[in-house]
C-alpha cells in the first residue's frame, strides 16, 4: 500500500504546474449598422367639397366682380422689322419691306369650237390632196359610187375627225383613209382663223 501511495503521489507531482486558461476574445472594429426606419404612408387625399371656404393666400378660380375680358388683339400681316420672308436682317438691305407678289396668270381661254361655214367667213381650200385607195373587194364586186363625209377642221388647217354621212359599206374606210391625210388652208371669220365644219365628197369609180 505504501509503495502504491508513493507512486500515486510520484505522478500527481510530476504533471507541474497548471495551464493558465486564455483570454476572453475581444470584437474590436466591429462596424455599427444603423437601422432606417421606413417612411410612413402618405395620407389619404381628401377632395374638398365646393361648400369648404378657401385657405387663406389662395387663387380664385371665377374671376372677381368688375373685371372684363380681354380684347382680341387684331391680326398683323405686315412683316416685322428686320424680318422678310423668314429671313432674319432683311434681304440686301431691304430691312422691314413688303414684297409684292404678283397674282397668278388667268387660265388660258377655252378652246374654240367649230362652227359651220356660213356667209361671211372665208372657206378654207384644199392645200393638199391624198387619191383613196380602191378596195380590190369594191373593185371585184364593180361597186361604184360617192361617199359623203362630214370632217372637222381645225384653225390650222388639219383634219381632226371624220365621220360619214352618207355610206357605201365597201368604200367607206378608203374614203376616211384618205380624208384625214388632206390638209386645207385655214377658215377666216373676221380675218381670224377658226375651226370649222365641213362636208367633203369623194368619189369611187373604175376605169373603163
Amino acid at each position: 500500500m505504501v509503495v502504491v501511495s508513493c507512486v500515486f503521489v510520484a505522478q500527481v507531482i510530476a504533471v507541474g504546474p497548471l495551464p493558465v486558461p486564455h483570454a476572453p476574445l475581444a470584437f474590436v472594429g466591429a462596424i455599427p449598422i444603423a437601422i432606417v426606419e421606413p417612411p410612413p404612408p402618405p395620407r389619404p387625399h381628401i377632395a374638398r367639397s365646393a361648400a369648404s371656404p378657401d385657405p387663406p393666400g389662395a387663387a380664385p378660380i371665377a374671376p372677381p366682380d368688375g373685371v372684363r375680358p380681354e380684347a382680341p388683339r387684331p391680326e398683323r400681316y405686315d412683316n416685322p422689322v428686320g424680318a422678310i420672308d423668314g429671313v432674319e436682317g432683311g434681304i440686301n438691305g431691304l430691312s422691314g419691306a413688303r414684297i409684292d407678289v404678283p397674282p397668278p396668270a388667268p387660265p388660258p381661254p377655252p378652246p374654240q369650237p367649230p362652227m359651220r361655214l356660213h356667209s361671211g367667213m372665208q372657206p378654207p381650200r384644199k392645200a393638199a390632196n391624198v387619191d383613196p385607195l380602191y378596195p380590190a373587194v369594191a373593185r371585184s364586186a364593180h361597186v361604184e359610187g360617192v361617199v359623203i363625209l362630214e370632217a372637222v377642221i381645225d384653225a390650222q388647217g388639219r383634219v381632226e375627225s371624220v365621220r360619214v354621212l352618207r355610206s357605201i359599206p365597201l368604200l367607206d374606210q378608203a374614203a376616211i383613209d384618205a380624208v384625214k391625210q388632206w390638209t386645207f388652208t385655214p377658215a377666216l371669220l373676221n380675218g381670224m382663223p377658226v375651226p370649222v365644219v365641213m362636208t367633203v365628197t369623194v368619189n369611187f369609180q373604175l376605169t373603163r
